[in-house]
């Protein structure tokens, strides 16, 4: 199975033990057998979280050795950038011969392209946020994880 992680996903396997165990025994993206992906604005979004709350070098090389775990999917690709604008258009209930259903969805242009990497990349997205929940089905499957 290809698993696409969420940056609160990244944040859960360095702060929530309890969570991560979860994950772990549930979904198990980082077990043998499965690919686990992460998108490089993830990797972006991450870093910065780690320079704004002054991450010691304990925490930093735990970051580190996480990622080395983890096949980092780019985003200058014309697929990816393809997806995405697809993906915007359909969110605002703008793609031609593709409905919404409901109101117009603002995401969040990091949460675009981590989407976009996981249609690409046909992996499940696993995140703790709503978001996405309005492309589970149409363009990838996704994993909301409650947070334990």
């Amino acid at each position: 199975m290809t698993y696409l992680l969420d940056t609160n996903i990244l944040l859960i396997y360095l702060r929530d033990n309890a969570t991560r165990q979860w994950v772990d025994q549930h979904l198990a993206p980082l077990s043998q057998g499965n690919i686990p992906i992460v998108s490089v604005v993830s990797v972006g979004e991450i870093r910065s979280i780690a320079l704004r709350n002054n991450w010691g070098k304990k925490k930093q090389q735990q970051l580190e050795e996480l990622l080395n775990q983890l096949v980092i999917a780019d985003i200058n690709a014309e697929d990816v950038i393809e997806k995405y604008a697809e993906i915007d258009a359909f969110s605002q209930g703008k793609l031609k011969g593709k409905p919404l259903g409901t109101s117009s969805r603002n995401m969040g242009k990091n949460d675009l392209w981590i989407a976009a990497t996981a249609a690409v990349t046909n992996a499940r997205l696993l995140t703790t946020d709503a978001d996405f929940g309005h492309l589970d089905t149409q363009y990838f499957e996704v994993v909301r994880v409650a947070l334990v």
